[in-house]
């Protein structure tokens, strides 16, 4: 693992996600985004259930699917009482549901029996809750408590090492690799910003080169075709 251009100013870094925030609109938001904005003030519990909904899910079902649930068990002590079988047809058809409604079920019973149904708030304590990796983990700390992590799911992997910021093989890797370059104040806006810039231009396959606002400077790595 290595990382590139740690040098990089804030100012640079600022017209970067600058221009790609303008590339991806305002009136993008995923999905976990949006359920956390959905209440005046910031509630793990909500970042937390959407966010294991959202796990190899669409952005589109894993809304609806985490609305329908939390509408019904807006609490960890109201999930822990729901029967297994209950959450699984709530979050359908989120993928795997069945195995992450027991999951979720567990995970409500452990918080109400250990926390008083409070998440916790360290990335050590979250990544020992049944079904929760790293991944979770910061997004529920970045959305949830505020406390700067970087959420790096396959978007926040690939764009970065595409466009010569961090060269890195794994997404652990590249949390550690972004954490040396990014200044802190973006860690934690850079997983929605790269995942609507993913889906929108900087696509897995054929990316679209010629609408990306860094086109002249990224030197479109591991890129063997461009629309």
């Amino acid at each position: 693992m290595r990382t590139t251009r740690s040098n990089t100013s804030p100012a640079e870094w600022e017209r970067r996600l600058g221009a790609i925030a303008e590339a991806v609109g305002t009136d993008f938001a995923a999905s976990v985004n949006r359920i956390a904005d959905a209440t005046a003030r910031p509630d793990p519990f909500r970042v937390l259930v959407s966010t294991l909904i959202s796990l190899r899910t669409r952005d589109e079902v894993t809304f609806a699917a985490s609305d329908r649930l939390l509408s019904r068990a807006p609490t960890a002590a109201d999930l822990a009482a729901l029967p297994e079988q209950t959450i699984a047809e709530l979050i359908y058809p989120a993928g795997f549901y069945r195995t992450k409604a027991g999951n979720l079920r567990r995970i409500a019973a452990t918080l109400v029996d250990n926390r008083g149904g409070a998440v916790p708030d360290t990335l050590e304590e979250l990544t020992a809750l049944p079904g929760v990796g790293r991944k979770t983990a910061n997004l529920v700390l970045g959305l949830g408590f505020g406390i700067p992590a970087i959420c790096v799911d396959v978007h926040v992997h690939r764009i970065p090492n595409r466009l010569g910021w961090i060269a890195t093989r794994t997404p652990e890797q590249s949390e550690s690799a972004l954490m040396e370059v990014l200044p802190r104040e973006y860690w934690i806006p850079i997983n929605q910003l790269l995942v609507g810039f993913g889906q929108a231009v900087c696509t897995p396959q054929s990316p679209w080169c010629s609408r990306c606002p860094l086109a002249g400077e990224c030197p479109r790595v591991g890129v063997t075709r461009s629309r």
